[in-house]
């Protein structure tokens, strides 16, 4: 089965994915790193605010809230 690399934008409620990699932007990667967004880590998205930004995604145990800029510097590969 072939992996489907995916944006923030495609994103929506309920959708799985898994982190390919962290960009490259210095002061945000390592942000990312720290609230436990690295390569390999699955995530499930479950809540999306009315706008789009921010969005709520489960991960390690427990719930995070990241704004759609944030998530973008992420390579994502939709799971399901």
């Amino acid at each position: 089965m072939a992996e489907r690399v995916i944006s923030a934008k495609d994103l929506r409620r309920g959708m799985r994915a898994r982190i390919e990699s962290v960009g490259d932007e210095e002061a945000l990667h390592t942000r990312l790193l720290e609230l436990g967004l690295i390569p390999g880590t699955e995530f499930k998205v479950t809540k999306i605010a009315p706008l789009g930004d921010p969005m709520e995604l489960e991960l390690r145990g427990y719930r995070l809230c990241v704004r759609q800029s944030e998530v973008e510097c992420l390579r994502l590969v939709e799971l399901d």
